[in-house]
């Protein structure tokens, strides 16, 4: 029996690919929990850089499936579970979007820190056309990451917007056409693995309290000073005097 979804880790770099390409890769709540859990227990791994999430088929994600939303506790939702541990893993994360992403599947895209996007996708939110309502958590990401107008605009209107307007939108922060997907995402993730980690891991922290309205001074001040007190810190002046790349090791 094919797997939901693969977690490989290799060359530093966390990858999770869905694969029910058949059925848009659509999410149901045994699934989200084993992808949680998986997320979860790779999360400490200090030799991670970088995760990237992406799908198999025409589309990346369809959300959450239907049909099963009666099974649904909504005090724990396993969507925004499951969207909350993408948000605070301790590395960046690219949602490498090859296809259409609709329902939930907006706010696993929306929880990675980028997201590349290609030519000819959309994407559409359904919940108003079929009486339900949004987990709050991904409602309130969404206007932190595009803004208010254009959440309403996903949600409210119902409207489908192509890759151009997802761009244009900042829901997507790069868009290439499909064969140029792979080759985009590798490029990203290796700029990303050449930077230093603790300085990655403490202002990623730190942008995202402040994009939830929930910034701590003393903790950010904190992740500042474990910068300046660390290794990396040191390296990266001395490759900067040198005039040669630094060799950060995270610590």
């Amino acid at each position: 029996m094919t797997s939901s979804f693969h977690i490989t880790v290799e060359n530093a770099t966390l990858s999770v690919v869905l694969d029910r390409p058949e059925q848009h890769n659509v999410l149901n709540p045994q699934m989200m929990q084993e992808l949680r859990e998986g997320l979860m227990g790779h999360s400490t791994q200090s030799d991670i850089r970088v995760g990237i999430l992406t799908g198999k088929g025409k589309s990346f994600c369809a959300g959450a499936d239907l049909g099963e939303l009666g099974r649904y506790n909504f005090d724990e939702n396993p969507l925004e579970m499951l969207t909350d541990v993408i948000e605070n893993l301790p590395f960046p994360t690219i949602c490498a979007l090859n296809g259409g992403v609709y329902g939930g599947g907006t706010d696993v895209a929306l929880a990675c820190d980028f997201r590349i996007g290609v030519s000819g996708m959309s994407c559409f939110i359904p919940p108003a056309r079929i009486g339900i309502h949004y987990p709050p958590k991904g409602l309130a990401r969404a206007v932190a990451r595009i803004g208010l107008g254009p959440a309403k605009r996903f949600f409210l209107a119902a409207e489908k917007m192509n890759a151009e307007e997802l761009k244009s939108i900042g829901f997507l922060d790069y868009l290439v056409d499909a064969g140029a997907l792979e080759g985009r995402t590798r490029q990203l993730a290796e700029d990303l693995k050449a930077l230093a980690p603790l300085s990655l891991k403490g202002m990623k922290s730190t942008l995202n309290d402040i994009s939830r309205g929930e910034l701590n001074l003393e903790e950010a001040r904190g992740r500042q000073k474990i910068c300046l007190q660390s290794e990396d810190f040191v390296e990266g002046r001395q490759a900067l005097a040198e005039k040669r790349a630094p060799n950060f090791i995270g610590k």
